[in-house]
């Protein structure tokens, strides 16, 4: 009989893709997923530690999975991610029912984990390894991975920001080799995908090995990848403003597959909180790279990282902050206040501003970068748009609906199947919820 498993993910793309080889790993062990926590003989934690109270967050949901272990006393409870490299063992010993610990780096250890488990009823833990074992390659065959699919191409940070934590959780820099990555994408493309998302804590630092052991960089990956003619979009995330270098730049010249987006993590706006943090780029340097890319492709559209609150950060240092959302005109921000992390540099630093005034603060901040992305989609009427067509929807057979390049979902009707296709749209009625347009022709 099949054992079932239940997966909760928490985090960001890389942890979702993380959940997809452990779930790829255990169903090629003749292992079932279920969706229901209550169906399963284990249950498995994908956690996320970026931010403050991750671990709280972990145990309010241990606390729930133990009164299913209480009803099923065989039950096998598994947590993994970078709270688990995080924490290691303190896991166990506030919460003695769970069986499992496992890092990002160890997950495709998990099946071996399950059979100690199951034989000698012990518990095991392995969070890392004086050497890469994940394996980031996955059996696509014969899965269809939908029309927009993220793949992993590097993991760990090597930049040691004083905020950060990924490079204690995550461990240093380690790209996938170059043809795993292209064998993957060639896959998926023959499975339908036609948008592809890299993904990577750095991927602009990607330098990937080929079968002839020769090194290719961030820009040559991507070249690569745009020659696959079934891919008709490319997106990566995230990317690190020092290695944000003139070729990668260019590529916004060279590749019309690279989409008019781009999220680029400044953290701040002022150079002496960004020398605090340890970011090694100023806001100079930051404007600079935007400036080029919109020299190459006019409409580019950007989305950022801000956190507010850091030690140090006065009244005058946000307003930079504040200052540079409005000239660079952010679409979409993914903005918090501060949280010191463990082993991190930060951590010691003193901040003396109160929890109300980093609240006032970033509510501010979002509200503004709220009104920036409402204008944008304000000032997409009448424009003609590139989008790749997802499906359709199930209340008008007619009615089909896509993701522009600026992630606008659009709605539109058309005669014929279309999904797959990139089709040119013009945007029609703009309401609350809902984009309406015009299949102006296909390509």
């Amino acid at each position: 009989m099949n054992k079932k498993i239940h997966i909760k993910t928490w985090g960001c793309q890389m942890n979702e893709y993380d959940s997809l080889i452990i779930t790829r790993t255990l169903q090629k062990n003749k292992y079932t997923i279920t969706k229901i926590a209550e169906e399963a003989d284990i249950l498995i934690l994908n956690t996320c530690s970026i931010r403050e109270k991750a671990q709280e967050k972990l145990f309010h949901q241990l606390g729930r999975w133990k009164k299913i272990k209480e009803k099923k006393p065989k039950l096998i409870i598994a947590v993994g991610g970078c709270v688990a490299a995080q924490e290691g063992k303190k896991i166990k010993l506030r919460a003695k029912y769970i069986d499992i610990i496992f890092g990002p780096r160890t997950l495709n250890l998990l099946p071996n984990m399950i059979q100690q488990i199951s034989q000698k009823n012990n518990f095991v833990i392995n969070i890392d390894s004086p050497k890469i074992i994940k394996k980031f390659n996955i059996n696509l065959k014969n899965i269809n991975k939908g029309i927009k699919t993220s793949i992993s191409i590097m993991e760990g940070c090597n930049k040691y920001c004083s905020f950060c934590i990924v490079p204690h959780t995550r461990g240093t820099e380690i790209s996938r080799s170059h043809d795993s990555i292209i064998s993957e994408i060639l896959e998926l493309s023959h499975n339908g995908t036609k948008e592809i998302t890299l993904l990577g804590q750095n991927v602009n630092a990607y330098r990937g090995k080929n079968e002839y052991g020769e090194k290719c960089n961030f820009a040559n990956l991507i070249r690569y990848i745009s020659l696959i003619k079934e891919i008709k979009r490319i997106r990566f995330i995230t990317s690190h403003p020092v290695e944000f270098n003139e070729e990668i730049i260019n590529l916004y010249k060279e590749i019309p597959k690279l989409a008019s987006f781009l999220h680029l993590p400044v953290q701040s706006g002022s150079d002496k909180i960004l020398k605090l943090m340890k970011r090694r780029h100023t806001i100079k340097e930051y404007k600079n790279i935007i400036k080029k890319i919109l020299k190459f492709r006019p409409n580019m559209q950007f989305s950022s990282d801000f956190i507010i609150g850091f030690p140090g950060e006065t009244e005058s240092d946000f307003n930079k902050t504040l200052n540079l959302v409005k000239e660079i005109k952010f679409d979409f921000s993914f903005s918090f206040i501060y949280s010191p992390r463990p082993e991190t540099l930060a951590s010691n630093f003193v901040n003396n501003t109160t929890l109300k005034e980093k609240k006032n603060r970033l509510n501010i901040l979002q509200k503004q970068i709220l009104n920036q992305g409402r204008i944008w989609t304000k000032n997409m009427l009448n424009t003609k748009q590139k989008v790749l067509v997802e499906g359709y929807t199930k209340q008008k057979n007619n009615e089909f609906f896509g993701t522009t390049e600026n992630n606008r979902t659009i709605y539109f009707n058309s005669d014929y199947n279309i999904i797959g296709k990139l089709v040119t749209v013009k945007i029609k009625n703009i309401y609350k919820n809902k984009i309406l347009g015009k299949l102006y022709n296909k390509k």
